[in-house]
Formats: C-alpha cells, structure tokens, sequence
C-alpha cells in the first residue's frame, strides 16, 4: 500500500535514511504546514493509501496556448516559437484551441490546422491535448476524430455552452463522444462561460467512461472540486491559475494554465513544489503569482490581457479577432505596471 511520510516544518534536512524509504517503498515526503510539538524529533508514518488516479499522467503544467494571427490569418512561424519557449520551460502539456485560443473565432479549417501544426511542432517532446469541444456533439466528435487522427494525446472537452443541455443532455453529449474515440477526455466546466454548471453527479456518471479521465475545473469552487474528487478517480486540473495551489491541497494535480503563456517556469516551480511536498515554497509562489494573475488577467475578458501581455514581451502580435477587441490605453497602462511589478518588464513611467 503507498505510504506519505509526514515531516514537520522545523525539519530544515531530509536524511538520507528517509530519501531511501521513499525511493524503497514508494512513499512521498510531506512537510507540515505548521509546528506539531511530539513530531520534532520523530518521522510520522501516514497510513492512508496514496489514490492513482485515471489522467495522473497529466498531472502537472498544462498551458492554454494562445492562437497567434497576423493581418487576420493564422501565424505559423509565431505559434512555432511559443510552442519552443513553453518546451525550454519544461512544460508538460500543450493545450491548443482553448478558449485562450480564440477557438471560437477559428473556422473548421484554422482550428484542425492549429491542432496539426501544434502536435507536428511538439513532436513528442511534451503531451498534447487539443481544445476539441462544442455546444454541437456531433462537431465535437468531428474535432477530437481530427486531433485524434493527428496524434493528439487528450481531447480537451468544453462544456457545452449557449444551448444549456439538462443534466442528462450533459451525460448523452459526453457519452457520444467518449465512446466515438479512443484518447483521452479532459471535461471542461466552466459554468462562468458555459451558462450552466456540470453537477458533480453528472460528472460521475460520465467517468463510467474510461477514457474519460480528467477535469478540468474552472467553478472556482472548492465545494465542487471536492465532490468530483471524492466521487470519481478523476484527476482534476485546475481551471484557474490563482487557485491552482487550493485546488491542489486537496486532491488536484495540476492547472491548465493562462499565465503559463508568459511564467511557465514558475507555475511549474508552484506545482513541483506542492508535489515534492515543500508546502511553504508553493506558498511563496502562490503568493508572488497572485497579483500577476488578478492584476493582469482581471483587466478584460481572456485572451485579451494576456495578448495584451506577450505582445509587451515580444511574444506575440497581440491580434485578435472580434468580437474581441484590444484594451483601452488605461487597461495598457496598468498592466504594464502589473509586468513591472512581478520584475517582467522594467518599470515605465505613466
């Protein structure tokens, strides 16, 4: 049975003796958050098994990558070299053709391309799991057949949004599509964008599916995650970057990240360091992103400040499509100051 050994804070060292067990018995080593007197000199054996769950191979850093244009048509060469930064930065998984894609402004063929291009250029160097959901099942199904054709490793799956399915029509959607690939599913459930919350029974019930293994949760509810995680085997990602480390403390395994865009080394710096166990070093990381992912995200509706962002940094264009449109001079002004601020650009004055 996988064991946790349970260090407390004071202990400044792991002895080699401890790092030995670990490797030995496969047992992870925890630092506790606080100062637990009768464990100052003592290791505390956890006995409670440590759960594998279905998409645990996902666990980590996955980045929603922007779709980069160029006078109003897809830039290869720009998406190349984004791809190339988030590889040298470690990067666990590509997720192309998300919301921070603009996957809604893509026609059919932009968005196949867009998956090709990213799955041809990652060449296997880090996983891909391509935004391939619609508020249609059958164009849902038409996408991930594309991204699993081209050799997609996950299908990212939105809820389905506007239409507002009943429970049901939820479970009916995910079904049909679960049982039309073979890859793995991620549910997307963002009631925020969707209009309408998939219930964690619901999610449950989905999970009958095997190849259903992941969500990622963007209720911005603990509650909620909480549920998912005790009723399922699910690995959960976290939706949100700011609650990245929460959604981790009590079972996720990871984000699917937009500030990853422009910090990919430090939220894998957050993520690692929960998951070695060094909980006050994924404090300190949580806080220092905070700011950055409040300050510069909460300017305007995603992918527009963060467009906004990498264009600052010479990363991207920062061309969208409408409906979206750039932020005002203000908006520009303050998140300058918010890049500023975390050291990512020098300060300039306003």
């Amino acid at each position: 049975m996988p064991l946790e050994f349970v260090l407390p804070l004071a202990s400044e060292t792991v002895s080699p003796l401890e790092i030995q067990l670990a490797k030995s018995y496969h047992v992870r080593l925890i630092r506790l958050p606080f100062f637990v007197p009768h464990f100052q000199q003592t290791l505390c054996l956890r006995t409670e098994p440590i759960m594998a769950r279905r998409g645990s191979d996902f666990a980590g850093l996955s980045v929603a990558i922007v779709t980069p244009f160029v006078d109003g048509k897809v830039d290869v060469e720009t998406l190349r070299k984004q791809i190339e930064f988030q590889i040298e930065a470690g990067t666990d998984c590509l997720v192309p053709v998300g919301t921070t894609g603009e996957s809604p402004t893509l026609s059919h063929p932009e968005h196949e391309r867009v998956i090709s291009e990213t799955i041809q250029i990652v060449a296997g160097r880090a996983k891909v799991m391509a935004g391939t959901g619609s508020n249609s099942t059958n164009e849902a199904i038409s996408l991930t057949e594309w991204a699993a054709k081209e050799g997609a490793d996950a299908s990212l799956q939105v809820a389905p949004y506007y239409n507002k399915p009943t429970q049901e029509g939820f479970y009916q959607h995910y079904k049909a599509v679960a049982e039309a690939v073979n890859i793995p599913i991620c549910l997307y459930n963002i009631p925020g964008r969707t209009g309408k919350n998939i219930e964690p029974e619901t999610i449950a019930r989905i999970a009958e599916f095997k190849n259903v293994t992941m969500v990622k949760e963007a209720t911005g509810s603990l509650d909620q995650a909480s549920q998912v995680l005790s009723l399922t085997d699910l690995t959960v990602l976290s939706g949100d970057d700011s609650l990245t480390l929460p959604l981790m403390s009590i079972g996720g395994e990871g984000v699917v990240s937009v500030v990853g865009n422009i910090v990919p080394r430090d939220m894998i710096a957050l993520v690692n360091a929960f998951r070695s166990g060094d909980v006050k070093e994924a404090e300190r990381w949580h806080h220092k992103l905070f700011p950055l992912c409040r300050d510069m995200l909460g300017l305007a509706t995603n992918p527009t400040p963060l467009k906004a962002a990498m264009a600052e940094l010479g990363r991207d264009t920062g061309e969208m499509r409408l409906p979206m449109t750039p932020i005002t001079a203000d908006q520009l002004n303050a998140l300058r100051k918010t890049l500023a601020t975390y050291g990512l650009i020098e300060a300039v004055a306003v």
